[in-house]
């Protein structure tokens, strides 16, 4: 038997984010299992070493009296556009020995993903955490692994009934599952349009390897490693398929891995694919002198005037003495 209660965590990010590593942001109270219990935060970890890249994310038992209490803790971050997220989503089933017994998860949220795509507008980060108490001896449910088995369906392409070609090369997938990721392949296979009805689909202007990443990530939502010609042209796919997760989490690596010598075609990529906030930080990583006297030189920088020559008008506006 189980008795769970689940409540929403709201975290004031714009003050927590800059606090010091260790520093915590508690919960009320949670009455689950005739227990109380806290969810302990810490916007820049709990642990020096991770040197404060990382949220932490706590349970901790507070009733005075109880010990030895099974709990399940579940967690998982909200996108700021209201929808659950479950590539960070965790759950962990632990015995709580006595009062101060604390279990859960010092990476919890790495603070480049909450930054791109968890905080709000109004600088805010929700958590929907869940305390599920164990009364007997029931065996505890497993974790979720929904990812993993839509991998292995993708893998053994079990009921696949769509297969694409791209650059000579087949990929059996399933109709239901492209439909319910991407609106494009919404209307591409169920709706009136000639592909609707065709078992196979020849797909261009994309790379076989490309479309492979881009396929796992549909149905894992995870990303393998890729190099950064490999992140540009999914961030393309991401675009064309309207896969907005998917186009964030490209645009955020791209960042990650910004450079004087790269910092022009990314921004070209910005400026091509719709990514404001990419857009926005690779100006402001021109705007620093030092910074665009090596970036204008780069082959990226022509093709990005050639191609984009209002955005070398807002470079112009946001650098003092710029002269194009």
């Amino acid at each position: 038997m189980l008795d769970s209660r689940f409540v929403e965590f709201k975290l004031d990010y714009t003050k927590a984010k800059d606090v010091a590593i260790g520093a915590v942001v508690s919960s009320e109270d949670i009455s689950a299992g005739g227990h109380l219990w806290r969810v302990n935060c810490y916007p820049r970890g709990s642990k020096k070493e991770d040197a404060g890249e990382h949220l932490s994310l706590y349970l901790e038992l507070v009733s005075n009296d109880s010990k030895n209490v099974r709990a399940i803790f579940d967690a998982f971050a909200i996108i700021r556009d209201g929808t659950p997220s479950w590539s960070d989503a965790r759950r962990r089933a632990d015995v709580y020995t006595e009062r101060g017994a604390t279990k859960g998860w010092h990476r919890f949220v790495t603070r480049r993903y909450l930054d791109s795509l968890y905080v709000t507008a109004g600088g805010w980060v929700t958590v929907m955490c869940g305390v599920i108490v164990v009364l007997d001896d029931d065996a505890l449910p497993p974790p979720p692994d929904v990812g993993a088995h839509l991998g292995r369906l993708l893998d053994r392409a079990d009921g696949s009934d769509v297969s694409f070609i791209v650059g000579g090369e087949a990929f059996p997938a399933h109709r239901a599952v492209l439909a319910a990721r991407s609106p494009v392949f919404r209307a591409q296979l169920l709706g009136s349009m000639a592909d609707a009805t065709m078992p196979s689909i020849a797909l261009h202007d994309i790379a076989p390897e490309t479309f492979r990443a881009m396929l796992r990530f549909i149905y894992t939502d995870a990303l393998p490693a890729a190099d950064e010609e490999m992140m540009r042209h999914l961030l393309a796919a991401a675009d064309r398929y309207a896969l907005d997760r998917l186009k964030i989490v490209c645009a955020r690596i791209s960042w990650d891995n910004v450079s004087v010598d790269t910092v022009a075609t990314t921004l070209d990529c910005a400026e091509m694919y719709s990514c404001p906030e990419l857009k926005r930080k690779c100006i402001k990583f021109f705007a620093a002198k030092k910074n665009f006297k090596k970036a204008v030189l780069t082959k990226g920088f022509v093709q990005l005037g050639q191609r984009f020559p209002s955005v070398i008008d807002e470079l112009r506006e946001r650098v003092v003495g710029l002269r194009l």
